[in-house]
């Protein structure tokens, strides 16, 4: 099992700041804020904000990566993530989200899907009283594939492109994006108990 309890610290979870990706000329993820108290039944949680994440324009839709998380970073191999089930709480602080939605989402090199069929809950004031659970389904028409590197398409996954399968079989990062929004989302956006049970375990 997979499991950021927050108990100590931020656990690897970031944000990412595509526009300052631009003017750095490299990935700037900038890493979340942990809370010690507030969580739920009172645990560490952490948040992030418009602060620290910025809409990802090659990203069809556009998309805000709001809160990722690299397996590399925590000294972790890609996982095999086909039929595992997510549990996560999220909650929004002043959280002004113009339209968008919330979606697991997951990446190996080159390539990101989001699960588009499986909007996720964002509660508002407190937490909710029960977490937010789902199966990642092996079905692309669940997914929207929404970013591809040609780079990564020819040279890495065979004929065909980088299918649904071959990134939930490897994945090397997940996370929570914002989608549908008509102007950028403003506010917290905060996690905690988030779990990952790989399929057979469950």
């Amino acid at each position: 099992m997979i499991k950021n309890s927050f108990a100590l610290g931020p656990e690897g979870w970031h944000s990412y700041d595509y526009h300052g990706s631009i003017v750095a000329g490299s990935g700037i993820f900038v890493l979340t804020t942990w809370e010690r108290k507030g969580g739920v039944d009172n645990s560490g949680f952490v948040w992030a904000d418009q602060s620290r994440w910025s809409a990802d324009v090659p990203e069809r839709p556009i998309s805000i990566l709001a809160l990722i998380h690299y397996r590399g970073w925590v000294g972790l191999e890609p996982v095999d993530l086909r039929q595992a089930e997510v549990s996560v709480y999220l909650r929004g602080y002043d959280l002004q989200l113009y339209g968008a939605e919330c979606f697991f989402w997951v990446h190996a090199p080159g390539v990101r899907w989001h699960y588009s069929g499986r909007p996720i809950l964002i509660t508002h004031g407190d937490w909710a009283p029960q977490p937010s659970r789902f199966v990642l389904e092996n079905e692309e028409s669940l997914w929207n594939r929404s970013y591809s590197s040609a780079e990564f398409q020819h040279r890495t996954y065979a004929e065909g492109g980088p299918r649904l399968n071959d990134v939930l079989g490897e994945v090397h990062s997940y996370g929570f994006s914002l989608i549908g929004f008509d102007r950028e989302v403003q506010g917290r956006l905060a996690m905690d108990e988030f779990e990952i049970t790989p399929a057979g375990t469950q």
